[in-house]
């Protein structure tokens, strides 16, 4: 039978493995994933003035925890309570580590120096040891660090503990409760998590941002090819998608590309017109193997027989399409947002990477939706990172959205979607999707917590999402940017669950409908906002064609300019303004913008236009941002395909810059190399067993 000190041994070498392993969300973000928000009625015990992760419910439920632990001795107690409360930190998602288990308890600071405060934690003096001291002989009540905490057998129900019951030592206990704030993870000291204000403090400012054009077409949309090598499809509004070879940074070639031979031809099913086309791409996460391709489009039912589906505007929402009036075509729902997946020719694991054309036959039809009108619907599609889930991107489906299906939860217009495309639907799933499509719905969307939303729906209130990504570096950093009505285009950071604001908000300022509102109007006060982080107004912009629409980007993580490192750039579609957004300091969802010049080099591959009478190049309409494979930048515009390449090219000053350049190296894994991280807790564990196996 085992003895108790080989059972710590495992648990602790369990413990190491789970705290090593676990990347870092490194966002304000709840347990649940949701975003923190200020409560409407302040937290009366657990002191969380502004955002917050807990509403008056929630702490009012931490008070009845906190007032049965029964603990009598006030110092202890007041650590219990702060402990208790952090819940509702903004950053309880981190503190809990709830990535791949829950804790009863967060991380408690146990590091010579804390991350999240200015002050210097010696060992001795940790927070950790500190609750240690307090309350190690204090007895607790049901008491959250019961040794269920540590895989061993769970305490009864109502049973009163000490510390001391379970741990030997300081060490023992901080060993398991206790974190160091390593690799800008936080930890629990006591106080609200605020971060390192001087983080940014070394960045150094770009002077300008240098293009070189290596391309003549005119893409929508660009994604790499999941084996990890320099090609990457393109596709346009027609409806054509090509497999195309990039050229390295500095290697004076353009892209290979042959517009004779598209990959996948779907011009015979899209809908091509001023606001309909082919929307967007996705290759699946294991496209190498499986050969599986995703494309978003819209169609006209009139002349596709399949392209019938359930009208976005029906009794569900209030809405009778019959009765639809403004910006109409002639039959209602006339046109549709398609979601559909073709393949390789061909479906063996080594074929998907060879073979130069796929099927224009549909193997499945995901979602079909008829719009109400024919502007705003959006239509991006793109896996993500961490959950391999597909998110859909759909605009409020008419400007100024009069029927105010942003806000409602029974629409899906003005969402973000996010479906399962790897597990078969249910027979239940089935039999409610009729007309929408053939998916799953993931287990964790929010209608699990919010019963009113349709289970499709991953957020909500936005006005016409064009192009979203997620940070290649932090996966919880999922970016979009939405288009504005009459004032502001803005950038918003993406949660489960968060209510962009549309039509209640334009950006963060209240808006006011200009015609008749049929589907009625959301107050101000029903709903609680996640306002934008970035954005600009359109008397802020270099006006062409008269008007101004965001086009979203990504954030800089090549080593190609590295004075935009860490920087989310992004644009107007009139191509004449750019932005590089800070976040300062990181990891707190506090960003800053500042416009940024661009200029082309003299000596791409490609000659580069420019705008008369001035040296900026151009580039006609900014139609997307895109990202390869090193993390090198691309500009899809109507003139062609521009990348960001070093800023010396231009004549720009870059003191980062290195003389000699080449070759972007392997990009680091995600959140610090959380990869290298474990394969050191892997040694950790083997240590362990070679301990156990000499019987220590």
């Amino acid at each position: 039978m085992m003895n108790i000190n080989m059972l710590k041994i495992i648990v602790l070498a369990a413990t190491l493995l789970q705290l090593f392993s676990n990347p870092a969300y490194s966002l304000p973000l709840c347990t649940d994933s949701s975003a923190p928000l200020t409560p409407k009625t302040p937290l009366l015990f657990c002191k969380y003035n502004g955002s917050s992760c807990c509403d008056s419910v929630q702490d009012s439920n931490i008070q009845k925890q906190f007032e049965s632990m029964n603990v009598s001795q006030p110092a202890c107690a007041s650590l219990l309570k702060s402990i208790l409360c952090s819940r509702c930190d903004p950053f309880s998602a981190e503190l809990y580590t709830i990535k791949t288990a829950a804790r009863q308890v967060p991380v408690l600071c146990n590091s010579t120096v804390s991350s999240n405060s200015s002050q210097t934690n010696q060992p001795e003096n940790s927070y950790c040891k500190t609750v240690w001291d307090t309350c190690q002989n204090i007895p607790i009540r049901n008491s959250p660090f019961s040794p269920s905490l540590q895989g061993q057998a769970p305490t009864p129900t109502n049973s009163t503990s000490k510390l001391s019951d379970t741990w030997q030592s300081s060490s023992d206990f901080c060993n398991i409760v206790g974190g160091s704030s390593l690799d800008n993870s936080v930890c629990f000291d006591g106080q609200k998590v605020t971060l390192n204000t001087t983080t940014n403090s070394t960045k150094s400012s770009p002077s300008g941002m240098c293009l070189e054009k290596i391309g003549n077409g005119s893409y929508l949309d660009m994604v790499p090819h999941t084996d990890g090598s320099n090609r990457a499809f393109f596709s346009n509004q027609k409806g054509q998608i090509w497999l195309a070879t990039i050229p390295e940074v500095g290697s004076g070639r353009g892209l290979e590309l042959d517009e004779s031979s598209p990959y996948l031809d779907l011009t015979d099913e899209v809908l091509f017109d001023t606001q309909f086309g082919l929307m967007s791409i996705a290759l699946h996460p294991n496209f190498a193997q499986n050969g599986r391709f995703f494309a978003s489009f819209n169609c006209d039912k009139s002349k596709s027989p399949s392209c019938g589906g359930r009208c976005a505007c029906n009794s569900d929402v209030d809405c009778d399409p019959s009765k639809l009036t403004s910006d109409t075509p002639a039959e209602p729902c006339q046109y549709q947002s398609v979601v559909a997946e073709y393949t390789v020719n061909g479906t063996s694991s080594s074929r998907a990477s060879v073979i130069p054309t796929a099927s224009p036959v549909e193997v499945r039809r995901i979602f079909t939706m008829g719009l109400p009108f024919t502007s705003h619907h959006a239509g991006q599609i793109l896996f993500g990172p961490n959950d391999g889930y597909l998110y859909f991107m759909m605009g409020d489906g008419g400007a100024g959205d009069p029927y105010n299906f942003a806000q409602n939860k029974k629409s899906l217009l003005g969402k973000i979607m996010r479906f399962d495309v790897d597990t078969i639907p249910s027979e239940a799933d089935i039999a409610r999707l009729g007309l929408w499509g053939n998916y799953s719905i993931p287990r964790d969307n929010p209608y699990i917590n919010d019963k009113d939303l349709l289970p499709e729906i991953w957020a909500l209130g936005f006005s016409n999402p064009w192009r979203c990504s997620f940070d290649a570096e932090r996966p919880s950093y999922f970016m979009c940017a939405d288009v504005g009505q009459n004032d502001y285009e803005e950038v918003d950071v993406i949660t489960k669950n968060g209510n962009y604001g549309w039509r209640v908000y334009e950006g963060n300022t209240l808006y006011a409908p200009e015609q008749a509102t049929p589907g009625g109007n959301t107050s101000a006060g029903s709903i609680n906002p996640i306002f934008p982080v970035m954005g600009y107004k359109h008397s802020d912009v270099n006006k062409n064609e008269g008007s101004a629409s965001i086009t979203g980007g990504f954030f800089y993580r090549s080593t190609t300019d590295p004075c935009l490192s860490g920087s989310y750039l992004f644009g107007d579609l009139y191509a004449h303004n750019m932005w590089a957004g800070v976040e300062t300091p990181e990891n707190s969802g506090n960003f800053t913008k500042s416009g940024i010049t661009f200029g082309c080099a003299k000596d791409s591959p490609e000659v580069c236009s420019l705008v008369p009478g001035s040296e900026l190049p151009a580039l006609g309409y900014l139609f997307s941002f895109a990202q390869d494979n090193n993390k090198d930048v691309y500009l899809l515009t109507s003139s062609g395909v521009y990348r960001i390449v070093p800023p010396s090219r231009c004549g720009y000053t870059c003191d980062l810059e290195s003389t000699t350049t080449g070759p972007n190296p392997a990009p680091p894994s995600p959140r610090g190399s959380s990869a290298n991280m474990l394969k050191g807790s892997t040694k950790i564990l083997l240590m362990v067993l070679f301990f156990l196996g000499l019987g220590y």
